[in-house]
């Protein structure tokens, strides 16, 4: 009978080791198969290293990357395919955030039932959110300088352009990518990036502002030119604009009034309503992760002044602050950003709902219809509405100070306010001088294109 006991006491004990590791294992599978599957190694998918499944293109069906004759190629237009490297990817998987590579998974048509059942018909196709000719405009006008250009559409949240600079030819890459010209080009730096957001930031000062002082549209500041901070310090601009509203000092990229701002809202203030506007933590885009931003909580009058005017520790990342511009086009509620538009089988057949409307408030309708009124009065009073004709353009520009004797980065971002062309913008032209002209002049070209394409 003890031995009996005994037995039965180590088969349980081996029943239970067995089902624990076919629980990790379940858990691991069903939460890592997708990796899994998708490794490079895997004969199955790759050839050479490369992606042998599956289609990448455009939301119009234009194609962006495929295998064919034994290798991944891409477009045929030189141009698309330089501006298009970052959303689409490379043979090597250098690119991290490529669509080959993140979404390796939905070209295989790999599942956790019928694992890679699409694989004998060469993989799916994947449909990006991406504009394949806005893609080209934004990359063309840039003119070879280093940054960023994203434009989505602030009520569904589709990415429609994603350009980042510096850039290569996937079918043609240079031997060697030493050199500055080179410098992060695996970087996209839409989602993997951070900048000092110079007076970009100060929209997020008015929001703080409008949102927790009931009279702030009323309050006047009188702008001499220098504010004296109480620590010891100063906050300087390149003029004296006189009394200023809120308004006014968002128009007039006012530092002194917007360092008076941060001091009056305080700290903690400020390091919540950055929180609020979603530009400290990472944002999720179908799966793919973006950088975080940074606020660093002042710890003296100088630095909280400098950090309601931009610069300071702040850093946001490009996808963020054009989720932060679409909250306030789409009156205070978040859209769901994406890339993916579908994916279809290889007979056509559309598997997974990937354009379901989604929203989130996070301002208030009031707050942000207020914000919109002033970026329109931005463009309306200081930036030029010549700049952009045809376009109604509500905006906020910024000069973001990189220090080392640099030219300092050109930010422009804000969105268009006609209903029927519903598109955010975020352009950064690294050390390219001002922002509403420089980087001013490349908006109005990528959303020129936009709205010339609309039906």
């Amino acid at each position: 009978m003890h031995k009996v006991k005994n037995r039965t006491a180590i088969l349980l004990v081996l029943l239970l080791l067995l089902a624990t590791g076919l629980t990790v294992y379940l858990v691991r599978y069903i939460r890592h198969g997708a990796e899994w599957a998708s490794y490079s190694a895997n004969a199955g998918y790759y050839s050479g290293g490369e992606l042998a499944v599956g289609r990448v293109l455009d939301r119009h069906g234009k194609l962006l990357s495929a295998f064919r004759d034994g290798k991944r190629t891409y477009s045929s237009d030189e141009t698309l395919r330089k501006a298009s490297l970052h959303a689409v990817g490379d043979r090597y998987g250098y690119i991290g955030t490529g669509a080959e590579r993140v979404f390796s998974s939905k070209l295989t048509g790999y599942d956790l039932i019928n694992g890679a059942y699409s694989l004998r018909s060469g993989g799916n196709d994947l449909f990006l959110t991406v504009d394949a000719e806005l893609q080209k405009a934004a990359y063309q006008a840039m003119k070879g300088r280093k940054g960023a250009v994203a434009v989505a559409d602030y009520v569904s949240g589709d990415i429609l352009c994603m350009v980042s600079l510096p850039t290569y030819d996937p079918e043609d890459p240079p031997g060697s990518f030493d050199g500055e010209e080179y410098e992060g080009v695996f970087l996209n730096r839409v989602l993997s990036s951070t900048y000092t957001p110079g007076s970009t930031f100060k929209l997020v000062t008015a929001y703080a502002m409008l949102d927790s002082r009931a009279d702030a549209e009323e309050e006047v500041f009188t702008c001499t030119g220098k504010l004296t901070l109480p620590g010891g310090g100063e906050v300087t601009c390149p003029r004296a604009h006189g009394e200023v509203t809120l308004s006014d000092a968002l128009a007039y990229s006012c530092n002194c009034a917007f360092g008076h701002f941060a001091l009056e809202l305080g700290a903690d203030t400020m390091a919540a309503y950055a929180e609020k506007a979603g530009l400290l933590d990472a944002l999720s885009i179908d799966g793919v992760s973006t950088a975080k931003g940074k606020y660093r909580k002042a710890e003296n009058e100088s630095d909280l002044a400098w950090s309601g005017i931009g610069q300071d520790k702040d850093l946001v990342n490009p996808a963020c602050m054009l989720r932060f511009v679409s909250i306030i086009a789409n009156g205070g509620k978040a859209p769901k950003l994406r890339l993916i538009q579908s994916v279809h089988s290889p007979v056509g057949f559309p598997l997974g709902a990937y354009n379901l409307p989604w929203s989130k408030r996070v301002i208030s309708a009031r707050v942000a219809e207020t914000l919109k009124e002033m970026m329109v009065n931005d463009v309306e009073k200081v930036y030029g509405s010549e700049n952009f004709p045809g376009l109604s353009v509500a905006a906020k520009s910024g000069t973001a100070e990189v220090g080392g004797g640099k030219e300092p980065h050109a930010l422009f971002t804000g969105f268009l306010t006609d209903p029927e062309t519903p598109y955010a913008f975020f352009v950064i032209v690294e050390n390219g001088g001002r922002g509403s002209t420089v980087a001013g002049e490349v908006a109005n070209a990528v959303l020129q294109a936009a709205v010339a394409k609309k039906p």
